[in-house]
C-alpha cells in the first residue's frame, strides 16, 4: 500500500487528504474508489488509517480528509457544520472519481460516528455514490442529544444553544466550549478515546456552541430512504452508550432495499476501532463492498 498526502477545495477552502493505492496497480488500469469520512471531533490520520489499510488490501483506492477547519484543512477552525461537511464529501468523491487510476462510476462511500450520519446525508443526495457503510452512526441529532443526557441536563444545553444563537447572529462568533460538556463522555469507552486522542495536534479539546444547533436539526433518517436502490450497510453495537444502537435500528427502519443492520455484541463506542471488535466490523464492511462494490 502506498499513500500521498493530496489537496482540493470544496467552496473555494482548501482540503487536506491522504490518498492510498493498492498494491499491483498497472498502468491505465482503473479501480473502484472508497471515500471515508471521519467523525464528530476526528480528524484523518486518527483511526481511519487501518480502514484505509484493510480497503487497499482488498484492491480499493481509498481516500481520506479532513473537513474544513480540521485538521490540515483550512477553515474556522473547530466548527462542525453538518451540511457543509456533506459538501466537502461531494467534492472529495469529486477529486476521487478524477483520479486516473479511479473509476468514477464505481465509487463508495464509509463513515463512522458523526461520520456515519454524514455519509448517510451525501449518498442520499448524491447519485455517485454506489455503496454505503455506516457505522455506529446518528440517525436523528436532537432524539440523539436527549438520549444521552438527563432532562435537566437537556434543558440546560438548549438554553445555552439559544443565547449562542443570538449572540453569533449580534457578534459573528460562538462561545467555545470543552468538548466533553457538548459530547458526553460515556464512563466504558472514555479513555480509549481520550489514548487516542492524546499526542494527536489535530484532536482539538475545544468546539463551539454553534455546533449545538446544529446537530440538533440534522436528522439523515429524514431521507436515508433516498439511497435505495443502491445498497446500504449500518453497524452498530449493543452496548455502545455514546450514540445508542437505536439510531441505526431508526436508520435502518426507513431505509431502503437492498440494506442491512449488524449488531455486534458487547463493544463500546469506542472500542469499535481497534482489536476485535475493529475485525467484526471490517470484515462485514469488505465482504459489503465485495458484493456491490468490486474493486476491479
Amino acid at each position: 500500500m502506498a499513500s500521498q498526502m493530496v489537496s482540493f477545495y470544496s467552496e473555494g477552502t482548501r482540503l487536506a487528504g491522504d490518498l492510498f493505492l493498492p498494491d499491483g496497480l498497472r498502468p491505465g488500469e482503473k479501480r473502484a474508489g472508497i471515500l471515508l469520512c471521519h467523525g464528530y471531533t476526528g480528524v484523518r490520520n486518527l483511526y481511519l488509517p487501518d480502514t484505509a489499510k484493510a480497503l487497499t488490501e482488498a484492491g480499493y483506492v481509498v481516500l481520506t480528509f479532513d473537513y474544513k477547519g480540521w485538521g490540515d484543512s483550512d477553515g474556522p477552525k473547530s466548527r462542525l457544520s453538518p451540511y457543509g461537511r456533506v459538501i466537502d464529501s461531494q467534492a472529495a468523491l469529486t477529486f476521487l472519481g478524477a483520479q486516473a487510476m479511479v473509476d468514477a462510476d464505481r465509487l463508495g462511500i464509509y463513515g463512522t460516528s458523526y461520520g456515519g450520519a454524514t455519509v448517510v446525508w451525501t449518498a442520499a443526495v448524491d447519485p455517485r455514490v454506489k455503496a454505503v457503510v455506516s457505522v455506529v452512526g446518528i440517525g436523528h441529532g436532537r432524539r440523539w442529544m436527549r438520549s444521552v443526557r438527563r432532562p435537566d441536563e437537556f434543558a440546560d444545553l438548549l438554553a445555552r444553544s439559544e443565547a449562542d444563537r443570538i449572540s453569533r447572529v449580534m457578534t459573528g462568533k460562538s462561545e467555545f466550549a470543552d468538548r466533553s460538556e457538548i459530547l458526553l463522555p460515556d464512563r466504558q469507552s472514555a479513555e480509549l478515546a481520550a489514548a487516542a486522542r492524546r499526542g494527536n495536534p489535530g484532536a482539538v479539546g475545544e468546539i463551539p456552541l454553534e455546533y449545538i444547533d446544529d446537530t440538533l436539526g440534522f436528522h439523515p433518517e429524514w431521507i436515508v430512504d433516498k439511497i435505495a436502490p443502491r445498497p446500504v450497510l449500518f453497524i452498530t453495537s449493543d452496548d455502545d452508550r455514546l450514540v445508542p444502537p437505536d439510531e441505526s435500528e431508526a436508520l435502518y427502519a426507513k431505509a431502503g432495499e437492498p440494506k442491512k443492520l449488524i449488531v455486534l455484541k458487547g463493544w463500546g463506542h469506542y472500542e469499535v476501532y481497534t482489536g476485535e471488535a475493529f475485525r467484526q466490523v471490517i470484515e462485514p464492511t469488505l465482504a459489503w463492498y465485495r458484493d456491490y462494490l468490486p474493486a476491479r
